[in-house]
Parts: structure tokens; sequence; C-alpha cells
């Protein structure tokens, strides 16, 4: 009589049980979190590896013992005769899980297993086996809980899991363990005879892993290496017969199994998967749109089990919402009767399809915390429920929103604009209109808001916003905004590369609406744009912390005499000089990549119009010291004053909210002073004052 463990994912233990229960009846088993333990004979192991369609690992326990110190682990796993177990000439690797007061890392505590043998082959042979960590003949493992150490020998080797058909995977794949839990938890499991549709299949591990199921093929029968295969208590022949009884056990199966996707690479990848797995005949492939997919005529009712996209990300989430609403409208229309069953870590996206769940289990995929929902496509489940917006206070406020800003866009000459502003707190977000295009940031909730209801308010803005703007949902870009810090605004955040055209007041400027937090103009510096261009004809114009150099655009349509564009960015001076390509401007136009604060220390020149707007704070690589607005705006107009000719002008803006302008220190560099931020503030920011503050500085003759 052995010991076993038994692993599985998180969540899926019982079920894990139950399976063991009905291959060995005459086992007795306990459950633990992810696992199931049991006594027995190694035919009932063998039968679990062969069989489970559930589990990860069957390991056999070799030693256990007490840990006070690090040494208490090599004398537990010295107490095992590993003669008996595996030759010298043997390879062996050491997996170690958990950890204790003394063994607080599983390097070390796999090292301390690893020692104890390779010492004890050590001492009756003066040789020792070799350690691999690939495809080793036999693996180990120690699992410490609290301070109980348990060494087992791994029978199965790799994951059971890993049954060698899928040679490709597509995004997000499901595993194959998962995929059966998702078969049995549905209930089609215990009614193979219906027909089963997967409408997202993906890499096809559902379909595979039914067809599978529905021919009553042990999931394991085609692997050949085991964890056992070099084992020295190996009984070749029971095994043997337990391979040669499964094969007995296939069955012809006529059970509908379909499998599409819309993605043909997709579908293709599946196929193969299927053909590897000897099943290809058994599942009927198609590429379609789920939400075009209707039932074979004549087929009855069967089983929908899918593991649709999560939407981890929220550009994602923004092009998901309207497809599950379009694809529970399709499910509603067409599938009555039918039970449905989606894996999810994204509950918000299945709420979207307007159904009612009747049972929900909790799982892991991976390291996903997931619910596989069950819902019966009923009479109650297939009322098509209107979304209506008429008492949405979201789409009330952004409806007076765009009413009043369309009398104001009438004198504008501009195609970019804010049209919300977190007008109502408990929908927290930015929206900016650039042509055909919305973007939606949104700001870190508050900390009393829980994140559940923010994550729900901002679901609701996505799905009201293509209603009532007419933005299609794969033109609104979602964006997260928290306070940040120096330079990281600038920072790249995605590779998409979706760029566009927008043009402002005669100017026409190169936007990037995905890679990064902001997109290449400043909508809030609409008018200050202006009055740089209406203040500098025929001057010698410096901009400095220039990001993408739409001043420096403006300054050379005013008829700037010269333009000196300065930024740290490589990126963002490269992007300043395709704003002026845009714009045909050539002239005396200068493009320097430099830090704007050493840049300014050192050089000399003169100018009658420097435009600076800096960052909050930066501590970027690329400069020697911090930078403060608050703290060094004077030691930075310092420098810029001796770049000015006598009469010449700073206009100053910055975004941090309580900035308070050092007078006293400006006015000792000769400076006078006009707050010029009311006249800056353009109609669609004038219910956030604070977004900027900006002055105008001239030098004293």
């Amino acid at each position: 009589m052995f010991e076993f463990l038994v692993t599985t994912s998180k969540g899926l233990d019982e079920l894990l049980a139950q399976e063991i229960s009905a291959l060995c009846p005459q086992l007795s088993v306990k459950t633990k979190p992810g696992q199931v333990l049991f006594s027995g004979e190694i035919e009932q192991a063998y039968k679990i590896c062969l069989w489970s369609r559930l589990a990860n690992r069957v390991l056999l326990k070799v030693a256990e013992g007490h840990v006070d110190s690090a040494e208490d682990v090599y004398q537990i796993t010295s107490s095992v005769n590993w003669t008996s177990h595996f030759s010298v000439d043997s390879t062996f690797v050491v997996d170690f899980i958990g950890a204790s007061h003394c063994i607080n890392n599983s390097q070390f505590g796999a090292l301390k297993i690893k020692d104890a043998v390779v010492d004890q082959f050590n001492v009756l042979f003066e040789s020792r086996p070799s350690v691999s960590k690939i495809a080793p003949d036999i693996r180990l493992q120690g699992r410490m809980w609290s301070d109980k150490l348990t060494v087992y020998l791994d029978l199965s080797g790799q994951s059971l899991h890993q049954r060698h058909y899928r040679t490709k995977t597509g995004l997000a794949p499901v595993k194959e363990h998962i995929a059966c839990a998702m078969l049995v938890r549905s209930g089609w499991a215990n009614n193979k005879t219906v027909p089963l549709l997967d409408p997202m299949c993906g890499a096809g591990t559902i379909a595979i892993e039914a067809a599978l199921m529905a021919a009553n093929i042990a999931p394991a029968l085609k692997r050949q290496n085991w964890g056992f295969n070099r084992w020295l208590q190996h009984d070749a022949t029971l095994w043997q017969s337990l391979l040669t009884d499964a094969e007995s056990q296939i069955i012809e199966s006529d059970t509908v199994i379909c499998a599409s996707d819309i993605d043909h690479g997709v579908v293709s990848i599946a196929k193969e998967n299927a053909d590897a797995a000897g099943v290809f005949s058994a599942i009927q492939f198609n590429t379609i749109d789920a939400c075009k997919v209707t039932p074979v005529k004549g087929q009855s009712a069967g089983y929908i089990v899918s593991n649709p996209p999560y939407g981890e990300r929220l550009s994602e989430i923004t092009a998901l919402l309207p497809v599950f609403q379009a694809w529970g409208a399709n499910l509603k229309e067409h599938f009555k009767g039918w039970n449905l069953s989606l894996l999810t870590s994204n509950r918000d996206l299945l709420r979207s399809m307007k159904m009612f769940a009747h049972k929900e289990y909790k799982l892991m995929n991976g390291k996903l915390e997931c619910q596989l929902v069950n819902f019966a496509l009923d009479e109650k489940n297939c009322i098509t429920r209107e979304v209506s917006l008429s008492n949405n206070d979201f789409a009330n406020r952004l409806a007076k929103n765009l009413k009043r800003l369309n009398k104001w866009l009438k004198t504008e000459n501009t195609n970019c604009y804010r049209i919300y502003d977190a007008d109502l707190p408990e929908y927290n977000v930015a929206i900016d209109r650039y042509g055909d295009w919305l973007v939606v940031q949104e700001y870190s909730a508050p900390k009393d808001v829980p994140a559940a209801k923010a994550k729900r308010r901002l679901h609701e803005v996505i799905v009201a916003l293509p209603q009532c703007v007419d933005v299609p949902s794969e033109q609104i870009v979602m964006k997260v905004r928290t306070q940040q810090k120096g330079k990281s605004q600038y920072e790249k955040v995605s590779q998409k590369q979706k760029t566009l055209e927008v043009f402002e007041n005669g100017a026409k400027f190169k936007l990037n609406l995905t890679d990064y937090l902001d997109t290449g103009l400043f909508l809030d510096h609409r008018l200050t744009r202006q009055l740089v261009q209406q203040r500098v004809k025929d001057k010698d114009v410096l901009n400095l912390f220039a990001y993408t150099g739409s001043v420096s655009v403006h300054a050379a349509i005013g008829k700037a005499k010269s333009v000196t564009t300065v930024d740290m960015s490589n990126t963002y001076i490269d992007w300043a000089k395709e704003n002026f390509a845009l714009n045909n401007l050539k002239g005396p136009y200068e493009f320097i990549q430099a830090d704007c604060l050493t840049w300014l220390e050192r050089h000399n020149n003169k100018y009658d119009f420097i435009f600076i707007d800096p960052p909050s704070f930066s501590n970027s690589k690329r400069m020697d010291t911090t930078w403060d607005v608050q703290r060094d705006h004077v030691a930075l107009s310092s420098n810029a004053v001796t770049c000015l000719r006598p009469g010449g002008e700073i206009m100053f803006s910055n975004n941090l909210r309580q900035f308070k302008l050092d007078e006293e220190g400006l006015g000792k560099l000769g400076l006078s002073i006009e707050n010029i931020t009311q006249k800056t503030l353009p109609e669609d920011f004038k219910r956030n004052p604070k977004i900027h503050g900006c002055w105008v500085l001239t030098l004293n003759v």
C-alpha cells in the first residue's frame, strides 16, 4: 500500500476527487485545495495517470518528516533507499514547493534534497546520477507545508494536462484539463450524445477534449514518456495491460461536435491539433464570426462551451463589449433551449449579454482567477432586453455637453476637443474627440470607491459612447490616467502605431492615439498656441520641453523669424519634424535633442520669445539632477533670461494644480508678470480651470 498525492488547478479538487472515485471505486480519497490524497496500489496510480482528464501530476510519497532546520531536509531525504527507485546512470531533477522559517527559498530546498540523493549514491557507488532539467528520467518533488516536509516521486513526469497534440496555440489558450473541467461543469460530459459547439474555439482544445470524451479515448493513451519509465519499481506488464484495456474501450461516436472561430489562421491551428489528437474527423470546423453562428438545420439543442476573450486590457474591453452584446443577441435569437457555459476572468463582459446565470464556478486558468458561468437559454434568458440610455446619467450629461459644444464648434476651426471631463464623479473619465476617434482616459478611482464599482461604471461609459457620439466602438481608445511624474506621460504603453491627422486653427498635426498616454497634442493648450502664433511675427522663438512641436508649428505659421525646438526625446524631436513637414513649413527651423535644463545653462543665443511648458517633476536617467517645477522654476527662468533680448517675452505654463508662481523671485530677475491663464482656457476645458496655469514674463528694458 502506497500513499499518493494527485494535483490539479485550484477549484478543481472536488471534481478530481469525483473522477478518481469513479475510476477507482475502492479508494477512499480526501481533498485539499488543488489536491486529492489517497492510499492505494500502483495499479490505481497508473490508472489515474492514463485516464484522468483533470489531474496535473500523480505523486508517490517516499518520505515525510518534521523540519526545524535545513539539515532536517537533508536527513529526511537521506532516509529513503534511493537505489531502490532509480539507478546511478539515471538523470533526475528536484522540484520544490512551499516554504518554512528555515527554508524560505525553493531553490535552496531543492538543493538540500538533491545533495542528500547524490551523497547516498556517492557513498554506495563512488558515483552519482546527473541532474538534468531537460527530460530527466526521474522527477522528485519536495513539498513544504508549515514545518512538515514530504518528498515525492513524480510518476507522471510532465504534467498530465500536456496531451501532446497541441502543436500550436492561439492567444490565451485554455489548458486541456481546464477544458475538461468546463465540459464536466457545463453538464455536457454527463450527456455526451447531444451536440457541442465552441464558437470561439481558438486552438480547438475544448472540442478536441470533447471528442476524446465522446469516443472514450483515454487522454494519455498515446503518451510515451512517463516519470515511471526508469523507475526501478515500475511494473511494465501491469502498465501494458492497462493500455491494452484502454484501447479496447474506445467506441465509435456520432456526437455532433462543432468548432469555429472568426480567424481562419486559428481554425487551421485547431485542425492541426485535432489531427494530432486523432479526432479530426469527429469535429466539424468552420471559419465564422461567433455572432453569426447558427445551429445546423434539424439539429437538436445541445451545449455551447467556450473560452472567449477576457479583455485583460482596457483597449480590448472597448472592442469586446459590443461583441458580447451582439453575441448575446444572436444566442437569444437562434439557440433557444441550449445550455451555455463560458469561462471568463471578466464577469462584466458576460453581463453585457443581458442573461441570468444559474451557476458559477471559480477556478484558476493558469495564473488567472476565472469563473465558469452557466446559462440556460430558456424563455427567460431569450427575452431581448433593449439597452435604453434615457435613464442613464452619464448618457444624459454627455448629450447636454454635446448640445452646448455644437454651438461653440461652429465658431471654431478644429476637429479635436474635449466632450466630457469627470462631470459626474461616479463616471470618472475624460473623453476627447479627435476627428472620427474618441480617447477615453480613466482617472484613478477615489479610494472610497470599490474597484468593482469603478470598473462597472467604466463599462457603462464604453457601452453608451458609440450610441451617444456616433463613433464605432473600434474607434474608441481606452487609457488609464494616474498621476504621472516627469516624462512618464510620454512613455510607450502600446505598439499599435495608430496614427491620424487632425487640424487646428490652420495647422495640421500627426497624432498617435494608442502607443502613448498622451496623443501628441495637448488640447487644453489650443488657445495658448493661438496666442503664441499671434505674438511671434518676425521674432526669434525658442520652444523648450517642446514635446511634438505643436507650439513650434504655430510659431512658424505665425511668421516667426526663426524657431528653435528643444526636447530630450529623439522620438518627439522626429515627431516635431514630421509635423513641420505636414504643414509644408520650410525655413530657419532648428530641432535639438537635449536635456533642456543643461542645454539652456550652456546656451548663449538670444531670442525674442521663449515658450516653456515643463513637466511638474522629472527624474529622467538622461538628466543629471531631478526637476521640480515649484522648486526650480525661478532658476530655470534665470537661465532663460540670459537668452532673452530686452523687451523679450517668456510664456511660461505648467499643469501642477497647486503651483504658485514666485513673483518676488522672478521680479528680481527683471521680469514683469502677467497672468493670462483665463485667456488660455478653451471653452471645452472651462469646467476644470486648474487644468493649467499660464503667465507672460516680460524682460524689462
